[in-house]
Order: structure tokens, then C-alpha cells, then sequence
């Protein structure tokens, strides 16, 4: 294991993330798997890429506490591997109007989708400067680009997500770090488990391909961006089936 890089996947225990833990895992990769509290969804997918015959290491960590992060960190050193990618996938929705959201949970949203990209991004960067390499895609929304009626904490949330990324990738460029984003559409996860039968084919038939996306696809994506695209950064790309 010695000549192994560092790939961290935040909200790695299902979903989006456990489908891009599993896709970046290989024989040269060391896959961080994170997760705040679904202790047997990440031993999932870690067991998931053991069994590809790849090396994975779970954590839980709540990456909005920055006080946390900076623990986990302290774990991460001992792997005494270089960090080479960085997935800042951890995320919550929340369907409100604006007019019932409390502090409370304008605070949930933003902690959880953007603050806890600052506080890994705190973390994995200076290593990155350090070695002059590395790539960090964030998992963001279409409706951080447009916003969305009733999901207004979670819109300036990824918003804000696209800004960072944006502003982020223009700093490290020198230091031949990349930093992306995907502006995903609507994929099949939990997050729209809330939806009725009739909401659920309502919404697949104002996409032009007729369907929601899969984690699998999005997976597929962001590996063709870690490893393909070396000319790529500073982008937020729409990923949304044609919505």
C-alpha cells in the first residue's frame, strides 16, 4: 500500500456518494469513505470496493462540525498517503416555503452542503499546494443555478457552492490543482423519496429523456472528469437529463 493516493468521499454511505466511492476505487487508490452517522451504510460500501479487490478505509465524521474535520484529519495523516482527489458529496434537501424556515434550519442546510466544503477543502488543500497536484469536484444542483420554489436554504446553498467552486479553481490553477462541480439534476436517491407516484412521474416527464438519472451515471461522469479532463477547471456543468 505504500504507493497509494488518498480519493475522500463525503456522504459515501449511500447514494451518489457510495456510487463514486466505488467507481474512483483502484489498484493505485486508497478510497476514505465518509459518512456523518450510517455506520453500516458506509461499511457497504467500503465492503462493496474490497471485494473489486481495492482498498478502502471508512470514517464517520460530521464534515459540517469543523472542530471534527479537524479531528478526522488527524486519523487521515496516520495513512500516511498523499491526497489526490477530493468529492465533496455531502448534502441535505429540504422542502419548505421561506416563510417556514427557521434559523434552525437555514443554519442545517448551509452547514451541511456548503460549510462542510470549506471545512474539507481547509483540510485537503494545503497538501495539494504542497505536492502540485490534485482535483476536487463538488456535487452541487441545477437549482444552485436557478433556484428552486419551496427549497430556498438548499438553492443558496448550491449556489454558493458553484461560486466557491468557481473562485476556488482560479487560486490553484498555479499549484495544478483542478476544482469542479456537477450541477446534477434529478437522480434516483432518497433525497426524492418525500414524492408521491403521481409527483414522481410528473417530474420524470418534464425531463427530455423521460427518466431521472442514476447514481451510477453521475459516477460515471465524475470519474471521466477526475481522469480525462486534465484541461478542465473552474466549471460548473449541468448534468440533468435535459430538464
Amino acid at each position: 500500500m505504500s504507493d497509494l493516493s488518498l480519493v475522500l468521499v463525503t456522504g459515501a454511505s449511500k447514494g451518489i456518494g457510495r456510487a463514486i466511492a466505488i467507481r474512483l476505487a483502484s489498484k493505485d487508490t486508497l478510497v476514505v469513505c465518509i459518512s456523518k452517522s450510517d455506520q453500516d451504510g458506509l461499511l457497504e460500501t467500503c465492503n462493496a470496493i474490497k471485494d473489486k479487490g481495492y482498498f478502502a478505509h471508512p470514517i464517520l465524521c460530521d464534515v459540517s462540525d469543523y472542530k471534527n474535520v479537524s479531528q478526522m484529519f488527524e486519523e487521515i495523516r496516520l495513512l500516511k498517503h498523499p491526497i489526490r482527489i477530493l468529492i465533496n458529496n455531502a448534502g441535505v434537501s429540504q422542502v419548505k416555503l421561506f416563510t417556514d424556515t427557521s434559523y434552525d434550519d437555514w443554519q442545517h442546510v448551509m452547514n451541511t452542503n456548503l460549510t462542510s466544503v470549506y471545512n474539507m477543502c481547509s483540510f485537503c488543500v494545503p497538501d495539494m499546494i504542497y505536492e502540485k497536484k490534485g482535483s476536487i469536484l463538488n456535487i452541487s444542483s441545477i437549482w444552485g443555478n436557478d433556484g428552486a420554489s419551496m427549497e430556498v436554504a438548499y438553492s443558496a446553498s448550491k449556489g454558493g457552492v458553484n461560486s466557491f467552486t468557481k473562485a476556488l479553481a482560479k487560486e490553484l490553477g498555479p499549484s495544478n490543482i483542478r476544482v469542479n462541480a456537477i450541477a446534477c439534476g434529478v437522480i434516483d436517491t432518497g433525497m426524492n423519496a418525500f414524492l408521491t407516484k403521481e409527483e414522481h412521474d410528473e417530474l420524470a416527464n418534464s425531463i427530455s429523456m423521460s427518466r431521472y438519472g442514476t447514481p451510477e451515471e453521475v459516477a460515471e461522469f465524475v470519474y471521466a472528469i477526475i481522469n480525462h479532463s486534465p484541461y478542465l477547471t473552474g466549471q460548473v456543468i449541468t448534468y440533468d437529463g435535459g430538464i
